[in-house]
C-alpha cells in the first residue's frame, strides 16, 4: 500500500500546525493584554480637587427655612398674610444658632450636621426650572426633564472611569422606584457600561439589600470562568455583527464585572467588620430611626474607601405640605446622625479632602401655606438650599441667599446647570468639553448652559 504523503512530509506538516497553534495563542494573549476596559481610569481635563463623589439625596424637597438659611423676618411675621391673600407666612419651628468658628447659621433640626459647620459650603441661591417631583428629580440627576439623558454619574464614569475594576464605579443605594426611577442613574445614549448599579431600592431596608447575580454556589470560580468565556464568545460575535449597538457591550462588561465583584463586593458590604463604636456613631441599631440611612452612610464610606467613584444615597419623604414639624423632624431623626458621622469618619480617615459630598433635594419649599394650622410648606423651585463639603470647596461659607422671606434666590443665584458644572470641575472635568456625539450632534450634561461657581472653590 502506498501513502499519498511520506512520513517525513507528515511530520513537517504537523510541526507547522503546532507552530500555527502557538502563534494563535500568542495573538489571543496579546489581544487580551491590549484590551482596555471602558471603565479604566482616564486622565481628567485638569487637576481635580476631588476623586470621589457622594450625593446625599433628600427626596421631596427639604425646607431651607428649617435647615440652613436663617430667616428672622419670616419668623417675626409668622401667621401674617403672604403675597397671596389666601396664604399665610410660616416661621420656623426650630431654634437657630451660629456654629463653629465660621459662625454659620444652622438650625437645631440638623444638629449633627451643625457640628460640621466649618466644613460646609452652603448654597443658598439654588433655583431650578420646575416644581414637580418627577421632572425636577430628572433635572437634578440628568440636566433635562423633557428628554431621556445620561445621569450625572454616567457622565462621570464616561469622563473619568473608576479606580477599582472589581467594583462598580457608580452605585446608587436605595434608589426610588418612582420619580424617574432607573433614569436617575441610567446611561441613556452613553454606552450602557456607564450606568449605575443599584443596591436595593427605597422600599427595601438596607440591611436586606443585595446586588444579585454575582455568585454561583454550584460552580467553582474556575468553572464559572470557563462558562463565562463561552457565553462571552457568543456575545462578542453578536457585538461584531452590530458595532453601533452599545447595549451588548454593556452586557459583556456587566458579566465581567459581576464575576470580578465576587471577590470584593461582599466584604465591602459586610458592616460586621466595623467596631461597635463606629456602628453607634452612625446610629446603626435595631429599632433606631437612624439605622437605615446610617447603614447607607457607612456603606458610602466603605465604598469610596475601596475605590468607588460615585455613590448616591437616598432618603424619603421630605414632602410636607402638611405635618411639617412632625415630618421634617422624622426625616432629620432618620438622616442627620448618619450624615454627621459620615463627615466625621471621612475626615478622620483623611478621605474628606478627596471626596466631594453634596446634600439636598430636587427643590425647596415655600415660606407660606394655605393651611389654617400653619403646619406645612409647598414646593418651591425659585429658591432653596443645598450644601457641599470636602473635595476642594470653601468650608464654613454661605454662597447666595433668598429674599428676606425665602421666596426666591436673589444673591449668588445657582442654577442646576451651574451646580453640575461646578461638580464636574471639582472632579477634574470641563463641562463644556465632556461631550458625546449622538444623533448627529454633541451632547453634554449641562446642555448649552452652566457656569462654574468659582466663588465656592477653595
Amino acid at each position: 500500500m502506498t501513502f499519498p504523503i511520506s512520513r517525513r512530509d507528515a511530520l513537517k506538516a504537523t510541526t507547522c500546525g503546532l507552530g500555527y497553534l502557538a502563534f494563535a495563542d500568542l495573538c489571543a494573549q496579546q489581544a487580551q493584554a491590549d484590551y482596555r476596559s471602558p471603565l479604566a481610569p482616564k486622565s481628567p481635563h485638569h487637576e481635580p480637587k476631588a476623586k470621589n463623589f457622594i450625593f446625599l439625596h433628600m427626596r421631596g424637597g427639604p425646607s431651607h427655612m428649617e435647615t440652613f438659611e436663617y430667616k428672622p423676618k419670616l419668623n417675626s411675621m409668622d401667621g401674617q398674610p403672604a403675597k397671596s391673600k389666601k396664604r399665610k407666612l410660616v416661621g420656623t419651628r426650630w431654634n437657630w444658632s451660629q456654629r463653629g468658628e465660621s459662625g454659620l447659621w444652622v438650625s437645631d433640626l440638623v444638629k449633627h450636621q451643625a457640628q460640621h459647620a466649618d466644613d460646609l459650603c452652603v448654597l443658598s441661591g439654588m433655583h431650578t426650572d420646575i416644581a414637580n417631583h418627577t421632572p425636577a428629580m430628572l433635572y437634578l440627576h440628568t440636566g433635562s426633564f423633557a428628554f431621556t439623558r445620561p445621569s450625572m454619574g454616567a457622565w462621570m464614569m464616561y469622563g473619568l472611569g473608576t479606580e477599582n475594576q472589581n467594583l462598580p464605579g457608580f452605585i446608587s443605594i436605595s434608589p426610588p422606584l418612582i420619580n424617574g426611577g432607573t433614569k436617575n442613574y441610567g446611561s441613556a445614549f452613553l454606552p450602557a457600561v456607564y450606568q449605575g448599579t443599584a443596591v436595593g431600592d427605597i422600599k427595601t431596608p438596607v440591611k436586606n439589600a443585595r446586588i444579585g447575580n454575582i455568585a454561583n454556589p454550584r460552580l467553582s470560580a474556575n468553572l464559572q470562568r470557563k462558562q463565562l468565556d463561552l457565553v462571552q464568545s457568543l456575545n462578542e460575535r453578536v457585538a461584531q455583527q452590530d458595532p453601533a449597538d452599545s447595549q451588548i457591550d454593556g452586557v459583556i462588561e456587566s458579566y465581567e464585572l459581576a464575576f470580578r465583584m465576587q471577590s470584593e463586593l461582599p466584604e465591602v458590604m459586610d458592616l460586621s467588620q466595623e467596631t461597635q463604636s463606629t456602628l453607634e456613631m452612625y446610629g446603626i441599631g435595631d429599632k433606631k430611626p437612624s439605622d437605615n440611612f446610617g447603614r447607607q452612610c457607612l456603606l458610602a464610606r466603605r465604598m469610596v474607601e475601596s475605590g468607588v467613584r460615585y455613590v448616591e444615597l437616598c432618603d424619603e419623604f421630605w414632602d410636607q405640605h402638611g405635618g411639617l414639624k412632625k415630618g421634617h423632624a422624622a426625616r432629620a431623626a432618620a438622616t442627620d446622625q448618619g450624615i454627621g458621622a459620615l463627615l466625621t469618619d471621612l475626615k478622620q480617615r483623611g478621605l474628606l479632602k478627596d471626596t466631594l459630598v453634596l446634600w439636598g433635594g430636587e427643590f425647596g419649599r415655600t415660606p407660606d401655606t394655605a393651611r389654617k394650622d400653619l403646619d406645612g410648606r409647598d414646593h418651591n423651585a425659585n429658591g432653596y438650599t443645598m450644601w457641599m463639603a470636602g473635595g476642594g470647596v470653601k468650608g464654613g461659607t454661605q454662597y447666595g441667599a433668598t429674599d428676606e422671606l425665602g421666596y426666591a434666590a436673589v444673591e449668588g443665584r445657582t442654577h442646576t446647570h451651574d451646580l453640575h458644572a461646578t461638580i464636574l470641575h471639582l472632579m477634574g472635568l470641563d463641562h463644556t468639553q465632556l461631550t458625546y456625539r449622538y444623533a448627529g450632534r454633541d451632547f453634554r450634561l449641562t446642555d448649552v448652559h452652566g457656569r462654574v461657581i468659582d466663588e465656592v472653590i477653595a
